[in-house]
């Protein structure tokens, strides 16, 4: 059944290197995976997840999917999803949490956010509320705020010092 979908797979103390989740979570997160896997393959392909009308409402969603897929096979498996599960939960250190929403904006996975990178991700935040060249402009402003070494890109450190006055880590919290 795919990749390792299976809870029971995971050793104990594997679950606990992942998350602070007790055997309970795990089995109710499985169960909560097995029923958004519709054709039962053992990965949740985007259709399968946008099914969930409070995901689908998020502009991210796309990219969440994406972080959640470590290895870019298209589909989050049972692992994927209690891994990227578990940077988001309630308790988990803010570095966790700032390292997922750089990922978020680090749409090549180079270990920057370029200029490209976050028109890309402000792109699906806006929508059509801006023309292209708003869009742009909102960018570049953002860019040269936060890029201090002035190489063109945001490297993790400088992302960081970017967000650390908006609260991320408490946005990026769920009660699982």
């Amino acid at each position: 059944m795919g990749n390792a979908a299976n809870a029971s797979a995971l050793s104990r103390e594997e679950i606990h290197g992942i998350a602070s989740f007790n055997e309970k979570d795990v089995k109710r997160l499985y169960n909560r995976f097995r029923a958004l896997d519709a054709d039962g393959s053992g990965q949740l392909d985007p259709a399968e997840i946008f099914s969930v009308a409070e995901l689908n409402e998020n502009p991210l969603v796309q990219r969440v999917i994406q972080v959640f897929d470590s290895d870019n096979s298209g589909s989050v498996s049972f692992i994927e999803f209690l891994v990227g599960l578990a940077k988001l939960a309630s308790g988990t250190s803010e570095e966790h949490k700032l390292d997922f929403a750089f990922n978020i904006y680090d749409v090549n996975k180079d270990g920057y956010i370029s200029n490209g990178d976050l028109f890309c991700v402000m792109k699906m935040m806006v929508g059509d509320n801006l023309t292209q060249e708003q869009l742009q402009q909102l960018v570049d402003r953002q860019m040269v705020q936060a890029d201090k070494d002035y190489d063109g890109k945001l490297s993790y450190e400088e992302f960081k010092e970017a967000v650390k006055n908006i609260g991320i880590a408490e946005q990026l919290s769920l009660k699982i």
